[in-house]
């Protein structure tokens, strides 16, 4: 309450500090698994003032207890010490016969007397029941030698340095005598011997460059060029003449243009016997790189007309040469077919009423009078 005539004080205006406001705490939040209800907090019981302690009662730790057994009775004087044996008397010493001693530089000062302990007068034992044995003899000590001071040891030279490292010299051939002047006899100088060195590089080189195309270049130039001409009569067989023959013999020669169209000639022919046997020789001459895999195509391009089998390999005993053999049908009849191919030409055969090993030796018959090679 304030009087008419008095105002109230106006609160003082707040300062700005450029800080914001802090705001109030937020409640904690309960952590996983604790009870929802909040526990009560325990009120600390009021700390009583500590009593004085003028006010305590003070108390006697002796108490109740029998004090009257301290007095102790005098103690028994302690036994005599146990005699002990006189010392032996030192023989005399013997005189010193040896050398006389270095005369000593500097005398060392003589140094001062010790006083003697006191002597304390023992009662004599008496001698024992046993033998003693009798003092070792004493023999004379030479005179300590005179301690003459050691020079210094000067100080190591510094430890050279590093020695640059070594270079191989190359090694030269013993000189001979000047020219002009002969060396005497028995001490010619004996001449170096000459290390051997094989070109071994350049035989490897020349080997290879000369050995690989000798070896696949002489069959070549064996082989190539070729002509081929049928004969009228190989062994037991005739060449036909008939119609028939010739026609069969144009279509095989238009097929084996088609297959091997880089032939430089062609031909066919059809043979037989009076017995009933039948065979028919088809081929062409030209340069192959690759005689063994053309022997092999050229079974597989007669697999679907013939039904062969499967090929079998016949040593023919020719390097360059390589021929094929398989057993097949035509004509509701077995037959046998078989080529030979070599560098400069291809030979290929159907045999009927032959065995495999017949019909590759006939073939073999038939290559040799058909083809022939035309070296230079």
């Amino acid at each position: 309450m304030f009087r008419a005539d008095e105002q109230p004080a106006e609160p003082p205006t707040p300062r700005w500090s450029g800080s914001a406001a802090v705001p109030p705490p937020k409640p904690r939040k309960r952590a996983w698994g604790e009870s929802a209800e909040i526990p009560p907090v325990p009120v600390p019981a009021p700390e009583l003032p500590p009593e004085p302690p003028e006010h305590l009662t003070p108390v006697d730790p002796w108490a109740g207890a029998d004090t009257g057994g301290w007095d102790l009775p005098p103690a028994a004087p302690p036994p005599p010490p146990t005699p002990t044996l006189p010392y032996p008397t030192a023989p005399a010493a013997r005189p010193y016969s040896g050398p006389p001693a270095p005369p000593v530089h500097s005398p060392a000062a003589p140094e001062p007397p010790r006083p003697e302990p006191p002597r304390v007068g023992y009662p004599a034992a008496p001698p024992p029941a046993y033998p003693v044995s009798p003092p070792p003899a004493a023999y004379p000590v030479s005179p300590p030698a005179s301690r003459t001071p050691v020079p210094s040891r000067p100080a190591p030279p510094p430890p050279p340095p590093p020695a640059p490292p070594r270079q191989r010299r190359a090694t030269t051939p013993p000189a001979g005598p000047p020219p002009q002047q002969q060396a005497p006899k028995g001490y010619a100088p004996k001449p170096a011997r000459r290390r051997r060195r094989w070109p071994w590089f350049l035989l490897f080189m020349v080997a290879c460059c000369c050995g690989c195309p000798a070896y696949y270049g002489v069959p070549m130039a064996s082989q190539y060029p070729a002509d081929a001409a049928l004969p009228a009569e190989v062994a037991d067989l005739r060449l036909r003449d008939d119609n028939t023959s010739k026609a069969t013999a144009k279509q095989l020669e238009a097929e084996v243009r088609k297959a091997h169209w880089l032939a430089e000639d062609t031909f066919a022919g059809v043979y037989g016997t009076p017995a009933g046997k039948r065979v028919t020789v088809f081929g062409g001459t030209g340069f192959r790189f690759t005689p063994e895999s053309d022997a092999e195509d050229e079974m597989v391009r007669l697999t679907e007309q013939y039904s062969l089998g499967e090929a079998q390999v016949v040593d023919t005993g020719v390097r360059g040469r390589h021929q094929r053999c398989a057993v097949g049908r035509a004509d509701g009849q077995d037959v046998v077919v078989c080529t030979s191919v070599d560098h400069g030409s291809i030979t290929t055969a159907v045999f009927t009423r032959l065995s495999l090993d017949d019909s590759a030796t006939l073939l073999g018959t038939l290559r040799d009078q058909t083809v022939t090679t035309n070296q230079k």
